[in-house]
């Protein structure tokens, strides 16, 4: 590794005066900021490959569902999960260095970690559809290319894709590590499903791909399934990434995004930007219903071990969730699904992690963003069944084919979706009338210092300050299906604030209540929160 060629490159990318830090979503920011940044990523990637006998790694250039003016990148590890924890230090770090110190502080980062940097390294790069990114992009090629790395460009893609290109090329068997080989392999599975439920009728949607790489990319699915699913795409990307439509906004306004007319009946799909979170919505009566991952979650957790059952099979299934999901919705997996529920701290990353644990691990943060995860054995003993002539075998092993089991993907989870709701005949009506979400408010509490504020079991208990869980315990003791918890904001001096309870009314009560202890207890600053 050429110290001077390090640092020249270094001054071509220099250094924007910000501070920056690599967390569960990479690094994300404004746009005009990360040119240097970019060149470290890619540096880090080469190192990560070969600190892992030459597999591939990836990295993605996206900001996901903020605004157009920002991006990002994060990096994807050899079996197409997120970035290690232990590595997101180095990232930071790297980011943070001086231009005229990058080859010392990274030479001494390949030192301690005993990686030889002449060592082969295969990296595999993807971006969204923002005008800022086939710069950024090249900034990050340009850094793999310091180390010697053979760059794989898989161009325009959505998030989910590169992650399955990088698994795909590390393990064979999942997959082939193109944009043809993903449509390939999900529309296969689909179209197996579709048999094997004998569905004959075309399936009609609306879906918003919030102006981002999703449009381009599902056209691509629907020729690929030959015509039994027909979309009318909105939000194609005529107008700006996020704006007013996607996932996010969809969820955060309660409505349909822009350019959706909803008619009774209509069955919507909302992408993010870079197509990794989905959810689905319709208009009833002229009321919007929305379907979101706690519900995607609570459908997929009935019919998985339904056909489990069906099939014979005992696997051990499990829902990972966080704290934030509804508490009717953790209610009904246990009690109705008789699925067993985990609870993490906020966050895929943990999420991912526990739902290895179990032979089948579904997990879906609220905002869309989740899978299903088969291990070894789970696929071993399904295709024995489904080779031995199980009919149900058959269509657990398709659906293991068409879930993207490396990270959340809305193109594979709708195509999950409608598998699902073909295999037991459901419409999204009666998906909707599986359980009723418990009255919910989220508030933000400013306070002078978020560390003060610690918690525990995934993070639904207050350990510090002294005293205030006990304070809220009491409060939601005298409230019916009450529940609040408190957490510190991974990115901002604010506590945030859950509630839920029986009735809308005694939920924003106990949520206003809960924040002014917050305030009281952790050192509030402005206006004591009070409810309006």
């Amino acid at each position: 590794m050429d110290t001077a060629t390090i640092n020249a490159a270094a001054a071509a990318h220099p250094s924007k005066g910000v501070t920056f830090k690599y967390g569960t979503a990479g690094f994300r920011t404004r746009a005009d900021t990360l040119d240097p940044v970019m060149l470290r990523v890619g540096m880090l990637a080469a190192l990560r490959s070969q600190c892992k006998a030459g597999a591939a790694i990836g990295v993605m250039v996206t900001a996901s569902h903020n605004p157009e003016g920002d991006n990002g990148a994060k990096i994807v590890d050899p079996m197409g999960e997120m970035l290690e924890a232990s590595w997101e230090g180095f990232a930071t770090e790297l980011a943070n260095t001086p231009d005229d110190k990058l080859a010392e502080v990274f030479s001494r980062i390949a030192s301690d970690l005993g990686v030889d940097t002449s060592a082969s390294a295969k990296v595999v790069f993807g971006m969204d559809t923002r005008e800022s990114s086939p710069a950024l992009t090249k900034a990050a090629m340009d850094g793999a290319a310091l180390l010697g790395a053979q760059v794989i460009d898989m161009g325009v893609v959505t998030t989910p894709q590169t992650h399955h290109a990088v698994r795909s090329i590390n393990d064979p068997d999942y997959g082939t590590p193109t944009v043809d080989g993903y449509h390939a392999k999900l529309s296969t599975a689909f179209k197996d499903i579709y048999r094997l439920t004998g569905a004959t009728d075309v399936i009609t949607l609306k879906v918003d791909c919030a102006n981002g790489v999703g449009a381009p990319q599902f056209r691509k699915t629907l020729a690929a399934l030959g015509g039994i699913v027909q979309a009318e795409i909105v939000n194609a990307g005529e107008g700006k990434l996020n704006h007013e439509c996607g996932a996010d906004y969809v969820k955060v306004q309660q409505g349909p995004p822009a350019n959706m007319k909803i008619e009774d009946g209509d069955r919507c799909v909302t992408f993010d930007g870079d197509a990794d979170r989905v959810m689905y919505f319709f208009n009833k009566d002229g009321s919007f219903f929305l379907l979101d991952g706690d519900r995607i979650s609570a459908l997929a957790a009935n019919c998985l071990q339904q056909l489990l059952d069906k099939a014979g099979i005992k696997l051990n299934i499990g829902v990972v969730q966080t704290a934030y999901a509804n508490g009717n919705s953790t209610s009904y997996l246990e009690h109705q699904a008789k699925v067993p529920v985990a609870c993490t701290k906020t966050g895929v990353k943990h999420l991912h992690h526990k739902a290895l644990d179990y032979d089948v691990g579904i997990y879906f943060e609220a905002n869309g963003h989740g899978t299903v995860i088969f291990n070894d054995a789970a696929i071993k003993t399904i295709k024995a069944a489904a080779e031995a002539g199980n009919e149900s075998a058959k269509i657990l092993e398709a659906f293991s084919r068409l879930i993207n089991q490396t990270v959340g993907d809305a193109i594979s989870d709708m195509l999950m979706v409608e598998a699902i709701l073909l295999v037991t005949n459901s419409t999204v009506l009666q998906w909707a009338e599986l359980y009723s979400d418990l009255p919910n408010r989220q508030l933000k509490v400013k306070i002078q210092d978020r560390s003060v504020v610690q918690t525990a079991n995934a993070e639904r208990e207050c350990t510090a300050p002294e005293g205030l869980q006990a304070a809220i315990d009491a409060l939601v003791a005298k409230v019916e299906n009450g529940r609040s918890f408190v957490r510190p904001s991974g990115t901002e001096d604010v506590v945030r604030v859950y509630a839920e309870a029986a009735t809308r009314e005694a939920c924003d009560k106990l949520a206003w209540q809960v924040a002014g202890l917050v305030w009281d207890r952790a050192a509030g600053i402005g206006d004591r929160p009070a409810q309006a």
